[in-house]
């Protein structure tokens, strides 16, 4: 499944021939990725690909595909199927990263290799033990690798924030020699200031010869809040790239936050005079479905795609807003994709209204998603008076990765009490083998009784680490959206689901979780008895 844009891609403008482009890079794949409990698996970053396209952003930074067999599999598939962006793999500065990520990349129909390579002096003494003449040479030799590739080469200077600014202004200087055509001063650790890091742009556009030939780049971290005011500093100094991430996500405390980024631009036209290629009304969307698939919920308050963001409770603002829209909101919320929460569908609405709505919403679904979320929308009907675009936005996004499900709930039954010991009751059935299992269990109250029902189920042990609940909707009757943290050997995973019933909503979150576990599982046995034979093959 996959969502629409609203219009048609634009024509791709060059930065360096236009002033006032400004180039969006996409790393919540790669980098949004490494915040913790947020790894995503294959699917659901073709997905969030797939949605990145439709946001129109310039370039998606894939992953990073030495670091692991499941990244570099991610990138060379978005490579193969997500046409239109940049597709970028990251690597060091050296031979087999680079190598590694030209094999993923070489199939996408516009390609770049990002390089990287630490300059500042803590980094330098403490994890590279390399002289400055050192970092030149390896940064030099890297970006002269990668090119020898591929046209499209980024080189970041990894804390560059922390960088003396004329040593920096010569490792930029040579590597856009070698043929870099952006090249990116990151704030690795959230360390610089807006009026720091915009000084420190204007010191490499005055100081490095040739700066024209490459793209300015920036990639800012939030450790002290400044990520998105860093990266607005300095692309009113002149750089044309913002590397950002939806939501913000990261690791630690988080990147720049596209969606705060762009609209700041968009809606300060008057001070940026800055453009973008992003269809901002697919930014909620994508919000949405960023934060459903890696378990990392929006703040409420949080600016632009937060619940509270267009949200008027005090009365003298309501007031304002009724007489006057400007008053108190400086956007439209249909700029960003937020569509106002309506009554929709009801229990005697049939499959082409159901269909028109689907396609309305900008959803495009398979056949067998068509039917599957029809099939769950009529039982929620059927136990829900109010049905809101939230309820079905959610029926459709919890089938977005439906995996093969060796366990399938059969039957749910809990009791708890004051003075009752909480018990559960569940019934599941293996799909593969055809078999049934019922059994019981006695918990601290009754999600606990049914987890460990679960698990003597199943065979194995699970450690919950994080269990939320909340409402998807208004009402009594409301849906409510579990999300869950879990430990099995020493790995985080996360699932969710929704019900208008608790305990099956948590259940199905739990077995979401368990049934990824055991798929994974069994492909890497499969690989790895696949790489037993190839090595048996190969011996004489």
């Amino acid at each position: 499944m996959e969502k629409n844009a609203t219009t048609e891609r634009p024509e791709q403008i060059d930065p360096k021939t236009s002033d006032n482009r400004v180039v969006i890079f996409d790393t919540t794949l790669r980098d949004g990725e490494q915040s913790p409990g947020a790894s995503m698996n294959l699917s659901e970053k073709i997905v969030i690909a797939q949605a990145l396209r439709d946001l129109r952003v310039d370039v998606i930074e894939a992953g990073f595909p030495i670091a692991s067999p499941g990244d570099f599999e991610a990138v060379r598939a978005i490579a193969r199927q997500v046409q239109g962006p940049t597709i970028a793999g990251l690597a060091r500065c050296q031979k087999q990263d680079i190598d590694r990520a030209w094999d993923a990349l070489q199939d996408a129909t516009h390609k770049r290799i990002h390089v990287f390579l630490a300059t500042s002096a803590i980094h330098r003494e403490y994890k590279l033990n390399m002289a400055k003449e050192e970092i030149v040479r390896r940064a030099v030799e890297g970006v002269t690798m990668a090119r020898a590739y591929c046209d499209d080469v980024e080189f970041s200077a990894e804390d560059a924030a922390r960088t003396e600014p004329d040593f920096l202004a010569e490792v930029v200087e040579r590597v856009i020699e070698a043929g870099a055509t952006t090249v990116n001063i990151p704030d690795t650790v959230g360390y610089a200031m807006p009026n720091q890091f915009s000084d420190l742009i204007h010191h490499l556009k005055s100081h490095v010869r040739d700066i024209d030939k490459a793209i300015i780049s920036v990639h800012c971290h939030n450790d002290l809040g400044m990520a998105v005011a860093n990266s607005l500093a300095a692309v009113k100094a002149g750089a044309r790239q913002i590397e950002c991430t939806i939501n913000g996500i990261g690791e630690r405390a988080g990147n720049c936050s596209l969606e705060e980024a762009v609209m700041a631009m968009r809606t300060r036209r008057d001070y940026f005079d800055l453009e973008t290629n992003i269809n901002t009304r697919a930014i909620f969307p994508t919000s949405k479905l960023v934060s459903n698939i890696t378990g990392l919920h929006v703040q409420r308050n949080k600016a632009i795609v937060g619940q509270n963001a267009f949200a008027h409770e005090a009365g003298i603002h309501q007031h304002g807003v009724l007489k006057h829209q400007e008053t108190y909101e400086i956007m439209k919320p249909e700029d960003v994709g937020i569509k106002s929460n309506q009554l929709v569908l009801g229990k005697h609405s049939g499959r082409h209204a159901f269909r028109n709505w689907v396609e309305e919403h900008g959803y495009t679904l398979s056949d067998e998603e068509f039917q599957r979320a029809f099939e769950a929308f009529k039982v929620l009907a059927d136990k829900k008076k109010d049905i809101y675009d939230a309820d079905i936005e959610a029926l459709i996004e919890g089938g977005l990765n439906r995996q093969d499900t060796p366990w399938q709930i059969v039957s749910i039954q809990t009791n708890a009490g004051t003075n009752a010991i909480p018990t559960a009751t569940i019934a599941l059935l293996h799909a593969g083998e055809n078999r049934r299992v019922e059994e019981a269990a006695c918990g601290d109250g009754p999600v606990d009784a049914l987890y460990k029902a679960i698990e003597r189920v199943v065979g194995f042990r699970v450690r919950l680490k994080d269990y939320q609940l909340r409402s998807i909707t208004r009402g009594k009757d409301a849906q409510g959206e579990i999300s869950i943290a879990v430990e099995i050997d020493n790995r985080t995973y996360r699932g969710r689901s929704v019900s208008t019933d608790i305990m099956e909503a948590s259940a199905k979150a739990f077995l979401n979780v368990i049934n990824g576990y055991i798929n994974q599982r069994e492909r890497s046995l499969a690989n790895a008895a696949a790489g037993a034979e190839q090595l048996v093959g190969a011996r004489p």
